[in-house]
């Protein structure tokens, strides 16, 4: 609840500074007549129609479980990322759209030494901000703060690159530079949205994060057990900032349920508390068969019909496969 807490917290500070800094930017833009800063101004109302979106998800995100959402509320974090994704990929086309126009009936441009300065004190907050949320996003595993993090240090990208475009513009007079600008940027701007845009579909559509089943299984070979004899049919889908972990565990055939019960809630254990208990694991128990022998440990067996002869390392290739593995 703390942690819901505090992004939602972090999402409001968000919101009223991205307000504070977009009055900043088109009044920069009043005073200049610039298509450049016309451009950073018109995505900071991405900026806060996203983030307002971004606050609403998180808060569905926070429900508990209920009768019609069984895994939780979880999976809006990737439609509300999908979103943001959209209207900064729509701020980028317009920005295009009118520096196009721009380049056929170029403005006359004006005080663009105040113009500079009230950019780059607007990218500088925003840049602090996006990185604070990104980290932030990453340190409690919410894709909302990430994607808003993003966006925000985009921006902040952007405004320092349009900052030393239009130092160029303002010294060496070339104000048909300007429009150019604004089409670099625009279209630079467009191509973030796309990556944030294919991390949200990947999401819903529960790709495979290879990142992440390398760590799971980075820690089940860490702390493997003898008669974890094989884990195969791994598969993890994520839920906002909450992981469902499925997989089959082989272990002896002859161990009593309390004992393969046992096994399986020390494998449970240790997956929550490496990966910070938010993790849900349904495990789904195989007994071993003759031709496990050879990669079983377990010592002594009174059942064994072969001589140990290695323990197969884990990979994600092996385990993600549906079936028991062989030497």
């Amino acid at each position: 609840m703390l942690a819901w807490k505090f992004k939602i917290r972090l999402l409001i500070l968000a919101l009223l500074t991205g307000g504070l800094l977009t009055l900043l930017k088109f009044y920069a833009y009043y005073i200049t007549a610039s298509n450049a800063i016309f451009t950073d101004a018109l995505e900071s109302i991405a900026n806060l129609a996203a983030g307002a979106m971004a606050l609403y998800s998180m808060w569905v995100a926070a429900k508990p479980r209920d009768v019609e959402h069984p895994y939780g509320h979880g999976k809006i974090e990737f439609l509300s990322s999908g979103f943001e994704a959209v209207l900064i990929m729509a701020a980028g086309l317009a920005m295009v759209a009118k520096a196009g126009l721009g380049l056929l009936h170029p403005p006359q441009l004006r005080a663009l030494d105040l113009g500079l300065g009230i950019t780059a004190v607007a990218g500088a907050v925003n840049f602090g901000m996006g990185w604070y949320l990104h980290r932030q996003g990453g340190r409690h595993h919410s894709l909302t703060l990430q994607a808003n993090g993003k966006h925000l240090m985009s921006d902040g990208y952007s405004s320092a690159g349009l900052v030393l475009g239009l130092l160029a513009v303002y010294l060496g007079r070339a104000y048909w530079l300007d429009n150019v600008l604004a089409i670099g940027f625009g279209a630079f701007i467009f191509y973030t949205g796309w990556r944030v845009f294919r991390q949200a579909i990947s999401g819903v559509m529960d790709e495979a994060d290879t990142q992440l089943i390398e760590r799971v299984v980075g820690i089940l070979n860490q702390h493997r057990r003898p008669a974890w004899i094989d884990a195969h049919n791994l598969r993890i889908i994520k839920f906002g900032p909450q992981l469902h972990i499925d997989c089959h565990v082989t272990l002896p055939w002859y161990l009593s349920v309390q004992e393969a019960h046992e096994e399986i809630k020390q494998l449970e254990l240790i997956i929550n508390r490496e990966m910070e208990n938010r993790v849900e694991v349904f495990i789904h128990t195989d007994p071993c068969v003759p031709t496990c022998c050879a990669l079983c440990a377990v010592e002594p067996c009174p059942h064994r019909k072969q001589a140990f002869q290695q323990t197969v390392t884990w990979t994600p290739q092996n385990v993600m496969t549906n079936r028991k593995h062989q030497v």
